[in-house]
Formats: structure tokens, C-alpha cells, sequence
């Protein structure tokens, strides 16, 4: 199809706001107060991000925009009985969205090359080509709730493009509902105007009902939820179906202007935007939107609509798009480059004005004259092309970059036995061939934690309920064992598994875990974060003991915090004794030390035997509030592995070539691996200290 916009499309992805080709229609006619109005929402996300260090609620507005702009154009193909031509629509938007997406997404990759910290690039790197293909949001969704991913402090340069993604789905959705529509209207001879109204309605509605309740459950997840945002497209489609019937007088309009861009503007001051949408409240500034928009043209010379619909304000409505785009990027690299939270007043102003110059630039000279480029109209294997161009750009530069990480990482581990040893080098009496020159291990790429493996989930026979059965695997089976052990806790026992693991194949266990990470196998109260999902972990935890019938049970003895405590967090005393009245024999671990920082960052950024990556943590002294506990029952056996981790008091990011943490509080599976000897042998240890024979059921 040949589309009736002239507009590029901004921030909000649609093709915006322009003068229609076709006869006279309620639906048609240029809005250049939307036009401006769709900078403004821009300008706001941008002020608060470099100024206030907050989301503003802008992306929502221009959420809506997206989606009343989209409306009018379909409906007035509709009305008219022209072809839907969705096919070439797809080609259309995606030929004019992805030119600008792609070379912004190039040039932050250059940035990340050049100036980024090498610990984040891999990760980096990966987000690019998710925003490219539109499926950011879904990356920091799936990052936002992954309790096992990498711990970042640098804020990702492509996080703006998760309000993108939403918008290029909903861009391969939002036509459908139109073509069933004109199916309907078809079929039953309905207009597609109510039609569209009732298909709409109910797309809010249930997709309001669904923000509420997940935004509610799991708001981090939520936010970047395309289902949870779908009904401020549908707003914004309603909104487009009723403007024609809603014509409110001149003073009316003029006060539903002005309220509607206090109340707007209001938004991000009042609320915290980040942590409580998209759930109801986000209705706040979709509402102030729509009452611009209904608005209008208000004819008055006090209408808010003389400034929206000026001449400078539609022009840099028009590179709102690309101002949305770049001014993200600009900012977390300044802020990597300064090594601070914020900007500052004056670098603010000039990255605010930066960011607008270099919008206004790319508009002219890029997005203007991809426009008026023909060529790639004239048929849709050449819009194609396009597409795919833009794509592949992207594409090759990351894919080959990451073949080749790959192939190191691969070279490395083929040479870990000799170059990496770990944890040996702290043996009396190592002596080692190592290169020493040659890259510590795990090769850091900024990717999320790959977790040990639990094996395969718990045999039927075992009786574990539908609710708790998530949790529970057969991680070492053994028909015939010496004795059972059940791993019960969070990822720091799971972190742990692959020294469990040599340490049943060295006493013939059969070894069951009941893990989820975050949880505390405590009491309900103690669950802070995941609250729900951990106290039904917790509920599971009994009738797994009865279940799996234990002769040991190893968890998590204490609890390290990096304010540089120790704890014994309250309800686990209870649980351990519970085990031990029980006969069960229960093998609790002291904790690793936890920071306020990144060891293995640091170590990146500084140099391994830089003395700012190495800390102390008072875990690391003689006395643990287990301890007293173990000393008074048998059954209570205490591991301590801490001075293998920090030897000497302090705890280095590298030991015999190996990182020891991949974040603040984590081992890595590889630093555990080259523990799992002197594991063994300290657990063996700690049994016969309370008269436990390791291979026999105690």
C-alpha cells in the first residue's frame, strides 16, 4: 500500500501525524498538536533521564500516540474500502523505523567497543542485536526477574529501545485486529467502526486486567511486558475512534488543554514511574494525553494547542524519533566516561542540547532522505531488501564478533587443566607448568551466570506435589545408595553442586536438591524479595524431608551481607534443629563473603593484583553464629571453605588463574570445580569430627 502519512514516524514508531490524499473523512486531517505534542513527551523522557535520574511516564504518551495515529490510518482505508495491504504495510513501517534504529544501534556498538568496561560488552553486544529485531523488551524482562543473572552496574545503552520493541510488535499485531474487522464487516456487514470499538474495548480490557495483576506480582517483569502495555495501545486506538464525536467547546478545550500538560508534565515528579507502572496508575498520564488530544484545535489564542501546533514544535516533532533514539545512548556513555551516577547541571544541558542537534542532523540528512528515496517503493521484494539490509548490519558485525569470542573461550578451556588450576595453587606443595601469560577463567563476557546443573526433575515415585515439584531434581541418582543427601536452600548451596557431586561419587550417594534462588530456608517473615513464590518454596520444604527421607541434609549455615556481617537469619536455627531432632544428619555451609562491588569487574577494569579489588569481610574470622549450635549437636556439622576462597584475610578476584566470583556474592562454576577435592575432604572431616562414617547412612 501506498501510505496516507507524511510524516516520519517518532518515538512512538507509528508514521505520524500528516495530510491526508484521499477525500474528506472524520478520521482524516493533519493534527499538528499532536505532532508537537509527540516532542514534548519525547523532551520529557529526556529531561528526566539526565536531570532526575527517573522515567517521566513520556513513553507512555507516545505509546498512545503510536497507536492514534496507526487507527486513523486503518480506519480511513477501511471506511474508504481500500486494501488493508497489510503485507506491505509490515514492509513500509519497518523500511522507515529500522534505518535510524540500526545506525544508532552501530554507533553505541562502537562506543561500547571503544569506551565501554570489557566486563559488559559481551552483554552489550547481544542487547544491540535484540533491538534491532525488536525483542529488547523481552530480554530485560526475562534480565529483570533471572535472580541468577549478572550483576551490572553500568545501565545498558539500549535499554530505550524496549519501549521500541513494544511498539515494532504491536506494529505486527495492531493490523490483524483490522483485518478482522473488515472479515467481520464483510461477514455480518457491520461497520467497522463499532466493530473496531468493541475488538478495542476488549483488548483493554483484559490487558489492563493483566498489567494490574502483574505489575502487582512482578513489577520488574511487568514493566517490560508487552501484554501488560497493549491496553495503552488500545487507549490510544479508542481514542482515535471517538475524537471525531467528541467536540467540546472552546473554553473547554482550552482548559482540557492546559490541564491535560500540567497534569502530564506532573507525572514523574509525583510518581515513581520505574516501580509502579504499567498497572493502573499509568492511566495518570495517558488521561493528561488524551485531554490535549481532545483538544484540539482549540481556536483560541490561550489554547496550549498555539504553542503545540507552532512551526518549530511540529518540525522537532518530526525528529523526535531520532532525538528518542540517540539521547540514551549519549547519556550512559557520558556518564561511563565520568564514572558517575548523574549529570551534572551544565553537562545535562549540553547533553540535552547535543542529543537535539544530532536528532535535528540525522532527521535532515538520514531519515528525510530515506523517505524520498522511491526506489524502494516501487515493489515489495525491494522494501524487503531494505528490511533485511538494515537487519544484517546489525547482525553480521555482532555474530562475528561473538564466533570469535567463542573460539577463544573454546582455545582457553582447552588449555584449563595446565593454565587454570585454581584453588590447587593454595595446596602445600603445588607446583604448577602454567602459562603465565595466558587469560583467566571463565572468559568474561558480561553474559548471565551459567548455573551448575540440577539434573533431571524428582521421579513421580517420590510423591512431590504439582506446586513444589518445580523445585525438586534427581540431581546424582544412585538405586543402591551408601546414604541420600538432600541439598536444601538458595543459589548459594546451588553454586556449590558441582563439589556436591564429586562428593557423592566419592561416598556413593544419591544426591536430591530442593532449590530456588533467593529464598532463605527459614520462615515465611524472612522471605523479603519473591515473597509469595518463596513461601511456597518454603511450604514445600517439609514434605520434600518426608518425601525424599534424608540421612543428610546440607544447606546454607549462615548468611553473608555486604555491610560486612554475619548472620544466622532468624527461623534457620529452628530449621536445623527440626533436622537434627529428626536424625537427620544436616551439614550446614558457612557462607562465602558478599560486596558491595564486582570482584571479577574490577579485576577487568584494574588488574587482577589491583588492591582495590581484593577485600575482607568479617566471615572471614573464627567465629560464626553456627558455630555454638554445631558444638552443641552431633548433628550439626559445620563446612567452612572461606579461607580457600580469601586465603590470607583477604579475597582476590583470581586464585591459580581462575575468577572466583562472577558477581558480588556468587562463586563461579569454575572456581568450585577446582574446590571440590578440598570440599570433599573438609566435609569428611566435619562428619567424623561428630562421629558420622561418610560412606555409611549415619
Amino acid at each position: 500500500m501506498t501510505t496516507t502519512l507524511d510524516r516520519s514516524p517518532g518515538p512512538s514508531g507509528a508514521a505520524g501525524a500528516a495530510r491526508p490524499r484521499t477525500g474528506p473523512s472524520r478520521y482524516s486531517g493533519f493534527r499538528p498538536e499532536v505532532q508537537g505534542l509527540r516532542f514534548v513527551a519525547v523532551l520529557l523522557v529526556v529531561l528526566y533521564h539526565v536531570f532526575l535520574g527517573r522515567v517521566s511516564g513520556g513513553v507512555d504518551v507516545f505509546l498512545l500516540i503510536s497507536a492514534f495515529f496507526l487507527t486513523l490510518s486503518f480506519v480511513r482505508k477501511l471506511e474508504s474500502g481500500r486494501p488493508l495491504a497489510i503485507g506491505r504495510y509490515w514492509l513500509h513501517v519497518f523500511k522507515r523505523l529500522l534505518p535510524l534504529a540500526a545506525l544508532t544501534v552501530l554507533g553505541t556498538l562502537l562506543l561500547v567497543e571503544l569506551l565501554y568496561p570489557a566486563y559488559d560488552v559481551g552483554r552489550w553486544r547481544a542487547e544491540g542485536l535484540a533491538s534491532v529485531f525488536y525483542v529488547e523488551n523481552w530480554a530485560l524482562a526475562l534480565n529483570a526477574v533471572d535472580y541468577y543473572a549478572a550483576d551490572h552496574s553500568t545501565a545498558s545503552p539500549f535499554q530505550h529501545f524496549w519501549s521500541l520493541s513494544v511498539q515494532g510488535q504491536v506494529f505486527l499485531v495492531w493490523p490483524l485486529v483490522f483485518a478482522a474487522a473488515w472479515l467481520l464487516g464483510r461477514w455480518r456487514g457491520w461497520r467497522p467502526v463499532p466493530v473496531l470499538a468493541v475488538l478495542f474495548g476488549a483488548i483493554f480490557a483484559v490487558s489492563l486486567a493483566w498489567s494490574v495483576h502483574s505489575t502487582a506480582a512482578q513489577q520488574a517483569f511487568a514493566y517490560f511486558d508487552t501484554r501488560a502495555r497493549l491496553w495503552e495501545f488500545a487507549l490510544g486506538s479508542l481514542l482515535a475512534l471517538a475524537v471525531p464525536y467528541l467536540r467540546p467547546p472552546r473554553a473547554a478545550r482550552v482548559a482540557l488543554g492546559w490541564a491535560g500538560m500540567l497534569s502530564m508534565v506532573s507525572v514523574g515528579v509525583l510518581i515513581d514511574v520505574q516501580g509502579a507502572f504499567p498497572g493502573w496508575i499509568a492511566l495518570w498520564p495517558l488521561a493528561s494525553a488524551a485531554a490535549i488530544i481532545v483538544a484540539g484545535r482549540s481556536g483560541s489564542r490561550l489554547g496550549l494547542d498555539r504553542i503545540l501546533a507552532s512551526k518549530p514544535l511540529v518540525r522537532l516533532g518530526d525528529a523526535s524519533y531520532a532525538l528518542y533514539l540517540v539521547h540514551w545512548p549519549l547519556l550512559i556513555t557520558y556518564l561511563v566516561l565520568r564514572d558517575r551516577p548523574m549529570a551534572g547541571p551544565r553537562s545535562g544541558v549540553l547533553l540535552v542540547l547535543l542529543s537535539v542537534l544530532l536528532a535535528v542532523l540525522l532527521t535532515r540528512f538520514v531519515e528525510d532522505r530515506l523517505r524520498a528515496w522511491s526506489w524502494p517503493e516501487q515493489s515489495k521484494r525491494r522494501l524487503a531488501g531494505v528490511v533485511v539490509l538494515c537487519l544484517a548490519l546489525v547482525a553480521a558485525p555482532v555474530l562475528s564478533l561473538q564466533h570469535a569470542e567463542d573460539r577463544r573461550a573454546t582455545a582457553i578451556l582447552a588449555e584449563a587443566d595446565r593454565n587454570n588450576p585454581g584453588a590447587a595453587v593454595l595446596l602445600p606443595g603445588y607446583r604448577g607448568q602454567a602459562d603465565p601469560d595466558a587469560p583467566a577463567i571463565p572468559v568474561v563476557t558480561g553474559d548471565h551466570y551459567r548455573k551448575p546443573g540440577l539434573g533431571e526433575p524428582c521421579p513421580a515415585e517420590l510423591g512431590i506435589s504439582e506446586r513444589h515439584q518445580q523445585w525438586c531434581f534427581d540431581t546424582v541418582p544412585n538405586a543402591e545408595p551408601a546414604a541420600t543427601l538432600l541439598v536444601v536452600g538458595n543459589s548459594h548451596v546451588h553454586m556449590w553442586i558441582p563439589a556436591v557431586e564429586e562428593l557423592a561419587e566419592a561416598n556413593d550417594w544419591r544426591v536430591v536438591t530442593y532449590i530456588r534462588g533467593n529464598c532463605m530456608y527459614s520462615t515465611v517473615e524472612e522471605q523479603v524479595a519473591d515473597h509469595e513464590a518463596c513461601a511456597r518454596w518454603l511450604e514445600g520444604t517439609d514434605p520434600v524431608v518426608e518425601a525424599v527421607g534424608p540421612d543428610l541434609v546440607l544447606l546454607q549455615g549462615t548468611r553473608s551481607t555486604d555491610e560486612d556481617e554475619e548472620q544466622f537469619t532468624p527461623g534457620m536455627e529452628q530449621r536445623v534443629r527440626g533436622l537434627a531432632e529428626r536424625g537427620i544428619q544436616v551439614i550446614g555451609l558457612r557462607d562465602n563473603a558478599r560486596f558491595d562491588f564486582v570482584p571479577a569487574q574490577c579485576a577487568v577494569d584494574h588488574g587482577a593484583d589491583a588492591a582495590e579489588c581484593a577485600a575482607s569481610h568479617v566471615i572471614l574470622g573464627p567465629d560464626s553464629p553456627l558455630a555454638p549450635v554445631a558444638d552443641e549437636l552431633d548433628r550439626v556439622s559445620m563446612v567452612d571453605m572461606g579461607d580457600l576462597i580469601c586465603p590470607d584475610g583477604r579475597c582476590p578476584p583470581v586464585v591459580g588463574n581462575v575468577y572466583t566470583y562472577w558477581d558480588n556474592n556468587h562463586l563461579t562454576v569454575e572456581y568450585v570445580r577446582t574446590l571440590a577435592p578440598m570440599f570433599v575432604e573438609r566435609v569428611r572431616d566435619a562428619l567424623a569430627t561428630d562421629g558420622v562414617a561418610p560412606r555409611a547412612a549415619p
